[in-house]
């Protein structure tokens, strides 16, 4: 539990940066428990080893020592912000909110069915200050954000068995009750075959579990534009026909990622009562093998009337996207549309774990999610996207467009982004790609769920 000047408890966490008890631990990041103080003391170096970070961005250096400590911590404690914020004097806002949001996503209680696992959380974290008064309002702000940031973060965990598209569309839905000013409609297979989403129903052909689309709107501002935040939510992938190998099997239940992130981020907008106009649109299904799966070289008509050729039954995520991006343009009439997604292996040798990879046309929509992921402590990478990664798309002869290229041509994260990006008809488009940067170490992340709430929060 994290509380801002409540009940102060009998230990205080004090960031220290000049040594006067030389039994504190001079490791940087390191923790020393002085029992006669009733403090533990953070160290945190001014050498000049440490000034690359100090001037650039430390603050994510801040949030791993935050993570360390938290993991390990068994005592009620209060936290010295002004200790904190005196350190970091010339980014006051973006540590506090780093030591915030640090807290919550580390204190949450994550889900497990082990059968020794307790409920809840067993500690406090109280925040005290007495310079600081007035960052309040963010901390209250920030409880909100990392509220649908950890149960973003429990849907990704949910073992497949029991994360079905059925099952995770009641969950959203659950969940959305719960917010004020949300509409929130779910789409049934009837639904989705009488309006011809049939690029999700070819993905969904071999499974006995029906697909569903949650659609979340949220409009506390009509003045402004409307912006489509479309989600892949491929609950378990198999592969399909192009099946994969055991080891590419691993941590497939995350591939759903996208539709619990913009969920939740448009969850996040409307409990914090934000001035946005936005609508959420998550496509769920598995992507299964059997005697009713789709063919690989099958050609498929599209929502927008474009017909596909499924050269690879792997490359399954753009196809539900491909046709939420479309009833997002058509449909829902958005302004603009931005995509979440565990797209491409390709990330890997790209950007590795550590960025998401974004992909626009439009410098203007690159440079403000930019400059939200930093805020945010979210790393973020632009890759190219021109027009011959969508003539690469175009290279089949007997349809509108294949779903892989040609294999040798290489830049897959690119063609897949060129692909998707033909069915915002010349809306403002812009794609996040989390292959990456999605999960760690078994455990959903939300990634770039802060980094859509600030933008939006702020600039839509």
């Amino acid at each position: 539990m994290l509380t801002f000047n409540k009940e102060k408890q009998e230990l205080t966490l004090k960031l220290v940066h000049e040594l006067k008890n030389p039994f504190i631990n001079k490791k940087n990041g390191s923790v020393t428990l002085i029992s006669e103080d009733k403090t533990l003391y953070m160290y945190i170096a001014c050498s000049n080893e440490s000034k690359p970070f100090k001037n650039c961005d430390c603050l994510r250096k801040l949030k791993e020592y935050l993570n360390n400590f938290i993991s390990t911590n068994s005592y009620n404690i209060n936290i010295d912000l002004d200790t904190f914020l005196e350190f970091y004097s010339d980014k006051k806002e973006r540590a506090a909110l780093t030591i915030f949001d640090s807290i919550l996503y580390n204190d949450h209680k994550k889900i497990s069915r082990k059968s020794n696992s307790s409920c809840e959380s067993n500690y406090i974290y109280n925040l005290i200050t007495t310079k600081h008064l007035d960052l309040e309002s963010l901390f209250n702000e920030s409880i909100i954000k990392m509220e649908f940031v950890n149960f973003a973060r429990d849907l990704q965990d949910l073992p497949p068995n029991e994360g079905t598209a059925p099952k995770i569309a009641e969950l959203i839905e659950t969940k959305a009750k719960e917010v004020d000013g949300v509409k929130c409609t779910i789409l049934t297979k009837k639904e989705i075959e009488k309006i011809g989403l049939n690029l999700l129903l070819a993905v969904n052909a071999a499974s006995e579990i029906e697909p569903r689309v949650v659609i979340l709107e949220y409009n506390n501002d009509s003045s402004k534009e409307k912006i489509g935040l479309v989600g892949k939510g491929i609950t378990f992938d198999s592969g399909g026909y192009n099946l994969k190998g055991a080891a590419g099997l691993a941590n497939m239940k995350f591939d759903m990622s996208g539709a619990a992130i913009v969920s939740s981020t448009v969850l996040a907008l409307a409990k914090c009562k934000a001035k946005t106009n936005v609508v959420s649109i998550s496509m769920l299904t598995d992507n299964r093998i059997g005697g009713h799966g789709t063919l690989t070289e099958s050609i498929i008509k599209s929502y927008n009337g474009l017909t596909v050729q499924i050269d690879n039954t792997d490359a399954e995520g753009r196809l539900v996207l491909a046709d939420g991006i479309s009833y997002a343009v058509k449909d829902l009439k958005v302004d603009k549309v931005f995509d979440v997604a565990t797209l491409t292996g390709a990330m890997r040798f790209s950007l590795g774990i550590w960025h998401t990879g974004v992909f626009t046309k439009y410098d203007r929509l690159w440079q403000l999610i930019e400059k939200s992921a930093f805020n945010q402590n979210e790393l973020v990478w632009r890759l190219p996207m021109i027009w011959e990664h969508l003539e690469i798309m175009k290279s089949t002869p007997i349809a509108d467009l294949t779903n892989t290229g040609q294999p040798n041509a290489g830049a897959g994260s690119s063609t897949a982004a060129a692909f998707l990006d033909l069915f915002a008809e010349n809306k403002p488009y812009l794609h996040l790609d989390i292959a990456t940067t999605a999960q760690d170490k078994g455990r959903g992340k939300a990634i770039m769920l802060k980094t859509l709430f600030e933008l939006l929060k702020n600039d839509y």
